[in-house]
């Protein structure tokens, strides 16, 4: 268990705020200063980020990203048995991250970031899950979350800045916590039970999530919550609570974090549950929030989920593409090493390995070309695209399955050998199931749509 927070009975007006745990820079909050810019400056004790941004990366040499990639994919790789040995999340890989300008990659560039699309994401973190995984689905949630910015547009001024210049500057990570130990997959409905109570002053945010992603490393969460409606300073006339996004800093005192993760493959993501204790955070903390009982919700929740599915669909689907690439590098090599004596030359040489390794090839190639393809349409503005993007997520995670499981199947025993990457490729690419959208209501929503129903 890990705790980031002080005792329960702590002054609100102290910690309305974030405490400066975790923080690189060692700075110290300014005086209280309930406005939004004094709010914020105290997360990051900033006076002129602009300014920082401005200047960043003036002095270093640029080199071209796939250069850049395969340097990293190789280096991550050394370590990525150990991490998934032990389950630690490798922190040495976020830095290296951050010192490429990988972390920062999607933010807007009116923000200093590069500004990137999905299509250049995707690249990204098939390269980086092909050396390890679970870097790669860290830095997806980032990638992902900055690449969604415009959701983000009707924040409160100069809060999105602040949270793309953290990224920049001190290679901050984000992540949106929504899964609930009750309520399941959100993506399949209901309301959380993590509340939000409006005390006069400020939120007091309490809940747990589950399978929150990188948990340990993140310095925002961004947490899916309801208002609690006896106390909401604007309740909807629906007489629902206000559901939706509250942003917190991962230092802010209160939150709690339960070591849970214990998964048979993508070990090293730290995917632990995090408990919030009436964990307050200023107004302007409750940087999204919506009326479910609106007569528009529905509408306005399906027009939402559409614009994200491209981002939150691709970028999943091209981590477990790496996974599967670096199972079938690896037993291209084993192939060409394992010289049977009584064969007296490579595995390679045999009809029937070429075979399944052709298949392999052709599955894995068939799978890149339709992500790359769904990609660059999402970043194009295509209208079917996002509508298009998880039949993509579902069919390039299953060819990735598929070429793994078959490469285990060809050489037997050695594939299933702890010694061997290609065991821990298969425990990794299996969990792409289990991802939001889940296989079931990719193919039930695309035959009712087929149906007409």
């Amino acid at each position: 268990m890990t705790t980031h927070s002080g005792p329960a009975d702590r002054d609100p007006a102290a910690h309305l705020a974030p405490g400066q745990m975790g923080r690189p820079d060692g700075l110290a909050g300014g005086p209280a200063d309930d406005s939004v810019d004094g709010w914020i400056d105290r997360w990051t004790g900033r006076a002129s980020l602009r300014a920082i941004v401005g200047g960043m990366g003036a002095d270093r040499p640029v080199r071209p990203l796939a250069e850049v990639l395969d340097e990293l994919s190789a280096e991550f790789a050394k370590t990525a048995a150990e991490h998934d040995r032990t389950g630690v999340f490798p922190v040495a890989n976020a830095r290296r991250l951050h010192e490429e300008g990988i972390l920062g990659l999607t933010v807007p560039r009116e923000y200093g970031g590069a500004g990137a699309g999905l299509a250049t994401a995707v690249q990204v973190l098939a390269a980086i899950g092909k050396g390890e995984p679970s870097t790669a689905l860290v830095l997806a949630m980032n990638l992902m979350f900055h690449g969604r910015a415009r959701d983000w547009a009707s924040w409160p001024p100069g809060v999105y800045e602040r949270v793309a210049t953290s990224c920049l500057t001190e290679g901050a990570l984000t992540n949106l916590l929504r899964g609930e130990p009750d309520l399941g997959t959100p993506a399949r409905g209901g309301i959380p039970a993590t509340t939000a109570r409006w005390n006069g002053r400020c939120w007091e945010l309490t809940g747990h999530k589950v399978y929150s992603t990188g948990a340990p490393v993140l310095s925002w969460m961004l947490v899916w919550a309801a208002t609690e409606p006896a106390s909401d300073p604007a309740p909807p006339p629906s007489g629902y609570p206000r559901v939706g996004w509250f942003l917190v800093p991962a230092d802010t005192p209160g939150i709690t974090i339960l070591r849970t993760w214990d998964h048979l493959g993508m070990r090293a993501t730290e995917s632990h549950d995090v408990v919030f204790d009436e964990v307050r955070l200023a107004p302007e903390a409750a940087v999204l929030l919506g009326d479910p009982g609106a007569p528009d919700a529905a509408a306005r929740q399906a027009e939402a989920t559409v614009r994200a599915a491209g981002w939150s669909a691709l970028t999943i689907a091209a981590v477990y593409l790496g996974v599967a690439e670096a199972a079938r590098d690896w037993l291209i090599r084993y192939l060409h090493e394992r010289v049977p004596t009584n064969l007296g030359r490579p595995l390679a040489a045999l009809p029937r390995f070429q075979n399944v390794v052709g298949q392999i090839e052709v599955r894995l190639t068939n799978a890149r070309t339709l992500l790359d393809a769904c990609a660059r349409d999402v970043d194009a503005g295509h209208e079917l695209a996002g509508r298009r993007a998880d039949g993509v997520k579902a069919a390039v995670t299953e060819a990735a399955i598929g070429a793994v499981g078959d490469a285990v199947a060809l050489i037997g025993n050695p594939g299933l050998t702890r010694a061997n990457p290609l065991e821990r490729h298969y425990r990794d690419v299996l969990c792409s199931r289990i991802h939001t959208p889940q296989d079931d209501v990719v193919y039930g929503t695309a035959g009712r749509a087929a149906l007409g129903l």
